[in-house]
């Protein structure tokens, strides 16, 4: 007996036979097709939800969402630039925006009071990491639980007088620790409901001056070291004034709404990972 005649090939089959196999993996490739798509819907959804919530609470804080987008490409950048994973970082990107969700939980008459607060007020107002991460840790969705992270660190101190667990160091989830320079700096330059912005000399020298006291001194320097190119990155930012969407998408949409608006591309763009 040969056993090249016992290998099967096509000539072994009846024409309806291929026929259907065809139809089969054809059908199969469409199945595959239909599945990524549903996938990168779901995935554009959960985004989507983030930043519908974050934008809700923004509002409330009477910003017109341009802060949490900023926040978002700022902290991509310093998460780059202090050497993390370039995939982590594009998910920080997307979470960072999430960071004061929680403010949807706070009362008017708290979180718009002008000047400072009184001891029940602040207590009240120390609430909002935690239920920003309530509001987000019930998912298993990494985005969610990112975010839900970012929510419940970011107003921790290195020092560790901070809030809500009052952690100290490295202790603090590198998440919170880079968003809450970038928030820190953003929100110092525009204008509050209780205070007009800071300039940038000035957003420059309060980071400084709480280097290792209530940020992360390594972190600190990265972004006083590269602190022309992420003032550029937010001015382009302001300039451009991406959507979530292109936040979503990154430098890549940033790039593309700058060419499509005559904007163009400057060292904005470039500070992402420089």
């Amino acid at each position: 007996m040969n056993p090249a005649n016992d290998t099967p090939n096509a000539s072994c089959f009846q024409p309806s036979a291929l026929a259907q196999m065809e139809r089969m993996l054809d059908d199969m490739g469409r199945l595959y097709r239909e599945r990524n798509e549903a996938l990168r819907e779901v995935s554009q959804a959960h985004h989507e939800a983030l930043f519908r919530l974050a934008l809700a609470a923004e509002f409330r804080d009477d910003d017109t969402g341009a802060h949490i987008v900023r926040m978002g490409y700022l902290a991509e950048a310093l998460a780059l630039a202090a050497g993390a994973d370039a995939g982590w970082a594009d998910m920080l990107r997307k979470a960072a925006p999430m960071h004061d969700v929680g403010k949807i939980g706070i009362p008017d008459g708290v979180l718009k009071k002008p000047g400072g607060f009184e001891p029940a007020e602040r207590a009240v107002m120390n609430r909002h990491p935690s239920i920003g991460a309530d509001i987000l840790g019930q998912s298993r969705i990494p985005l969610f639980q990112l975010a839900a992270e970012v929510a419940l660190s970011h107003h921790e101190r290195w020092d560790g007088q901070g809030y809500p667990q009052r952690i100290a160091g490295e202790g603090i989830p590198l998440s919170g620790r880079i968003v809450a320079i970038v928030d820190c700096f953003d929100a110092l330059t525009m204008d509050r409901c209780y205070r007009k912005a800071f300039d940038d000399t000035q957003a420059l020298d309060l980071l400084r001056a709480e280097r290792g006291r209530a940020f992360d001194p390594d972190l600190v320097d990265c972004f006083l070291d590269r602190s022309a190119a992420m003032r550029a990155l937010r001015d382009r930012v302001n300039a451009v004034r991406p959507t979530f969407a292109q936040l979503v998408e990154g430098t890549a949409g940033l790039q593309l709404l700058a060419r499509a608006t005559g904007a163009g591309v400057d060292a904005g763009v470039a500070a992402i990972g420089a």
